[in-house]
């Protein structure tokens, strides 16, 4: 009996045992935490295991913005682009050029192609006779010997003695005010965005304010210029007062310390006057916030005379201080430059040529002039 006793204890008691050293073999050693669903992995030996959450969404990630070109690199590429562009003026002088002897029927015809080329027929005849004058005063009569006089010449009709550079003087506390208006189609809210990023690249803080309320994805154009550089946009609702928008988008600009605020326009037709006594009213609202410091015409370079009367009327709603020729490659007659500057008295400040976000440059005259001529 004794015997059976003993091996039921030793029998009970190997049990326990066992089950015993399973629990403590399944137990983590001290200071780690096993793995698994809505648990981080073990800490290191010493270290403190943290729960991670059960699921986490993650952080939607910041928009690339993008490096606009700086503007003295972009002289130099659309100088080229002018070069190889097919327009009137170009043509004319180039043929100018090819001749073998200049005679009177290369002067008739070569006055008659700077006429059409929207050069106008004051400038033309001017610029044909002070060519006639000085090569027969210098005896040249050679096109190849004709260039630098012809380049020369050129260049005084353009004008480089006009202050081209966009004004950014500001009272302190206030942003410099721009505002651009045009007729649609000429590419303003287009300019307003490349205009932005030529700033931007100047290391300017710029704001945009969608004041043309009237074309329903004008904001939204807007917005995705100034995502791409980093610039914010101050819009409305669709149909929204335009005066208001502007009003708030230079407030905004005093409240953020803003460099410059680039206000866009609707594209209101220039023969509709109640339009354009509302563009009137924009820049007197603005004015109870800061001066408007410059307002840029757009212009589409290939409407030829057409621009020329739209240019004429904006004159007289609002004291336009400078030109933005857009388009001014492919068919576009580069003689405008000279006529638009001489009906307002005003400088060309800018020119585009093409649809790149950078295809937007200061102008210069002897760069302009070195383009037609293909240097």
């Amino acid at each position: 009996m004794a015997g059976i006793a003993l091996a039921v204890i030793v029998s009970l008691a190997s049990i326990y045992l066992g089950r015993d050293k399973k629990a403590v073999e399944a137990e983590p050693p001290v200071g780690q935490v096993e793995s698994g669903p809505g648990t981080s992995p073990a800490a290191p030996e010493g270290g403190i295991a943290t729960l991670a959450p059960a699921s986490e969404t993650p952080a939607p990630p910041e928009p690339v913005r993008e490096i606009p070109e700086a503007p003295a690199s972009r002289l130099v590429r659309l100088r080229r682009r002018l070069a190889t562009s097919n327009n009137a003026l170009a043509r004319a002088l180039a043929e100018l050029l090819s001749a073998d002897r200049i005679d009177e029927d290369t002067w008739d015809d070569f006055e008659s192609t700077l006429i059409t080329s929207d050069l106008g027929v004051g400038p033309s005849t001017e610029l044909v006779k002070k060519l006639r004058s000085e090569l027969a005063v210098e005896g040249i009569s050679e096109p190849a010997a004709a260039r630098d006089v012809l380049r020369a010449e050129l260049v005084a009709l353009v004008d480089p003695t006009l202050e081209r550079s966009l004004t950014l003087d500001h009272e302190p506390g206030l942003p410099a005010v721009i505002m651009l208006v045009g007729v649609n189609g000429t590419g303003k809210t287009t300019t307003v965005g490349k205009l932005g990023r030529m700033l931007v690249a100047q290391d300017k803080s710029v704001l945009f304010g969608a004041a043309d309320t009237f074309r329903a994805a004008a904001a939204e154009q807007l917005g995705t210029w100034g995502e791409r550089v980093g610039v914010q946009t101050v819009r409305g609702e669709e149909g929204a007062d335009p005066a208001s928008v502007a009003f708030n988008a230079v407030d905004e600009a005093i409240t953020q310390h803003a460099d410059v605020v680039l206000i866009d326009t609707a594209g209101r037709l220039h023969t509709k006057v109640g339009l354009m006594d509302e563009l009137g009213k924009v820049k007197r609202v603005i004015e109870k916030k800061a001066p408007v410091g410059e307002v840029l015409l757009v212009l589409d370079a290939t409407t030829g005379q057409n621009g020329l009367t739209q240019a004429r009327i904006f004159a007289e709603v609002v004291n336009v201080t400078g030109i933005v020729l857009t388009k001014l490659d492919g068919s576009a007659k580069g003689g405008i430059v000279v006529q638009v500057q001489r009906e307002l008295g005003v400088p060309v400040k800018f020119i585009g040529l093409g649809e790149g976000p950078d295809d937007l440059a200061p102008f210069d005259a002897e760069q302009f002039v070195d383009g037609l001529l293909g240097q």
